[in-house]
């Protein structure tokens, strides 16, 4: 998507070669208007899915999610990274090994909200390992849920997670994928 590009070269900092700060317009800071574009992109991307729920991770993905269910008139469910004593005891769980964060932890979303009846799109804002994205997928399987597939805002292609899930036959959407991230701070898209 174009648009998601040129906010990518105008706004994003390439830390080390291997991080990409889009904090300005993505996750920490949300441009509203340009996550209403993509959301419209992933609507006609999917349109005839019957799409049921979106699911997504907390924390960053939580934004771009909410705006996404707008187009589908769907709820949201996001995966919870810790859990809290109101959320029950009757659990999907599924382990993530942080990319950004280099940890890792497990995600919960309770069972009465991802259910054999659910044809569910996952959203997030990046794509790097898949870690999280098979985690998603995980808990969608757990629960008897149908991943139609997922729309992720940026992958960073070069790390070949998004091809690793493709190859189990999830189709993934990604807005923006970048081939390469360079030291001097520029960035290469496919």
């Amino acid at each position: 998507m174009k648009l998601l590009e040129e906010k990518i070269l105008k706004d994003g900092i390439v830390l080390s070669g291997t991080v990409l700060k889009v904090d300005k317009f993505l996750n920490h800071q949300i441009d509203v208007k340009l996550i209403c574009e993509l959301a419209k992109e992933w609507k006609r991307l999917f349109e005839g899915e019957n799409i049921t729920k979106i699911l997504t991770i907390e924390a960053s993905g939580i934004g771009i999610a909410c705006i996404t269910a707008l187009e589908f008139d769907v709820p949201v469910v996001y995966a919870k990274k810790i859990k809290s004593s109101n959320i029950g005891d009757d659990l999907l769980s599924a382990k993530v090994v942080s990319f950004t964060h280099g940890n890792t932890y497990n995600v919960i979303a309770s069972k009465d909200f991802i259910t054999k009846d659910d044809r569910v799109l996952i959203i997030d804002d990046f794509l790097a390992n898949g870690s999280a994205l098979r985690a998603l997928i995980k808990l969608c399987e757990a629960g008897g849920a149908t991943v139609v597939g997922a729309g992720i805002a940026i992958e960073k292609a070069y790390q070949k997670g998004g091809d690793a899930i493709r190859n189990k036959g999830y189709r993934v959407e990604a807005l923006a994928r970048i081939s390469k991230m360079n030291s001097d701070g520029t960035i290469e898209f496919c």
